[in-house]
């Protein structure tokens, strides 16, 4: 969808912004861009809407050169998300996010139901903020205008400029959350410039890591982050990249334990012993078809299982970011977290077996194999 090809920006002082960048984003893939400041990120963006022209290379958005383009017809084909978000202060919500359709000429009453349709979209009622103008939302809302009116001319491309670098940390995070959804649904070709590792590599289906004015790295997150090509990037994903790859690595089965398992009628005496034969001190409890319906300790005397089944208050899904299952795991007192498939409980993940599988992860990058084909030598398995 979106092709550069030996593209430079250098100005009348000398100074290169830009450096000979090559590389391609496919159709409904989201690149993110991230490097410190003045690395040519937002340049790079820049030259795509024509806001900043090359001074060499080319650029191809489907397959035709843009610099043969009337800028300001392709910038209407481009949707553009600020950190600011650049609303217009004097026009309603539904005004804001109609503005595109109707510059190309669409019907009013066309352009005005769009608009509607993606403020719902983004997770604002129209009926509610729709009359509303941009100093009466919070900084979150007015970032989802922002983004709604970036869409509303169904544009192929989305440049995104630190959309979400003005909010405070929790609602930049449930706005990263909505945007992954909204992504899911709408599949733009995406190019997203941040400043935050964190965030590029949770949103992007690859990382761009900048140098001066070069990309030193464009790969998936899990391989920026478990093997850095060189080292600067080394450097910039930090000391602490296994932390952050935990939120890009998947809690797949294959890491899972299988516990003892017993059924909430069972003989508490016969379920211990169930336990006792596999060193075990809890087991898990599961009705006939599957379902969880919690655990029980070795210790527990007497009756049946489910007089002594404690409920289990977290688990998580299988495909579960390992940070999510982590935190789980932290916030309650028996040290590991069911895993389930809908509602089929597939095992539970320890820490030895979480540690496992991240390792196997970064190994498996690191060698450019499949993850079961790793072999580790751990305290665990040694």
């Amino acid at each position: 969808m979106l092709r550069f090809e030996d593209v430079t920006k250098r100005y009348p002082d000398g100074t290169v912004a830009v450096d000979g960048l090559s590389f391609e984003v496919a159709e409904g893939e989201l690149v993110t861009l991230v490097g410190p400041s003045g690395c040519g990120k937002t340049t790079t963006m820049k030259l795509v809407n024509r806001l900043e022209e090359p001074t060499g290379g080319r650029i191809l958005l489907a397959g035709a050169d843009i610099a043969l383009s009337d800028p300001v017809r392709l910038r209407r084909r481009i949707g553009y998300v600020i950190q600011q978000v650049g609303l217009f202060p004097h026009k309603t919500v539904l005004e804001n996010t109609a503005t595109v359709p109707l510059l190309l000429g669409r019907p009013r009453a066309e352009a005005r139901a769009r608009s509607a349709e993606l403020l719902e979209l983004v997770g604002l009622d129209p009926a509610v903020h729709g009359s509303r103008y941009p100093d009466q939302l919070s900084g979150g809302q007015r970032q989802r205008v922002g983004v709604a009116r970036a869409l509303a001319a169904d544009p192929p491309v989305l440049l995104m400029d630190e959309p979400f670098g003005a909010v405070d940390p929790v609602v930049r995070e449930h706005l990263q959350s909505e945007f992954l959804r909204l992504q899911a649904e709408v599949r733009k070709t995406v190019l997203f410039v941040t400043h935050d590792l964190e965030e590029a590599v949770r949103l992007g289906d690859r990382v761009a890591v900048f140098g001066q004015g070069r990309i030193e790295q464009l790969d998936a997150p899990a391989v920026v982050l478990g093997a850095p090509v060189n080292e600067y990037v080394a450097s910039f994903v930090g000391t602490d990249r296994g932390l952050k790859r935990l939120s890009v690595t998947p809690v797949e089965e294959a890491d899972l334990v299988q516990p003892p398992v017993v059924r909430p009628a069972d003989p508490m005496a016969a379920a211990a012993g169930v336990m006792r034969a596999q060193d075990a001190r809890w087991a898990v409890v599961l009705d006939e078809d599957g379902t969880l319906r919690g655990w029980v300790p070795v210790t527990a005397d007497g009756g049946e299982v489910r007089d002594h089944a404690r409920r289990m208050e977290h688990w998580v899904p299988v495909g579960a970011p390992l940070k999510r299952a982590f935190s789980v795991m932290l916030s309650d007192d028996a040290g590991w977290v069911a895993v389930l498939d809908g509602d089929r409980f597939l095992g539970v993940l320890t820490p030895a077996r979480l540690h496992e599988a991240l390792r196997r992860s970064i190994d498996a990058d690191a060698q450019r194999i499949d993850r079961a084909a790793v072999r580790l030598e751990t305290v665990t398995n040694a």
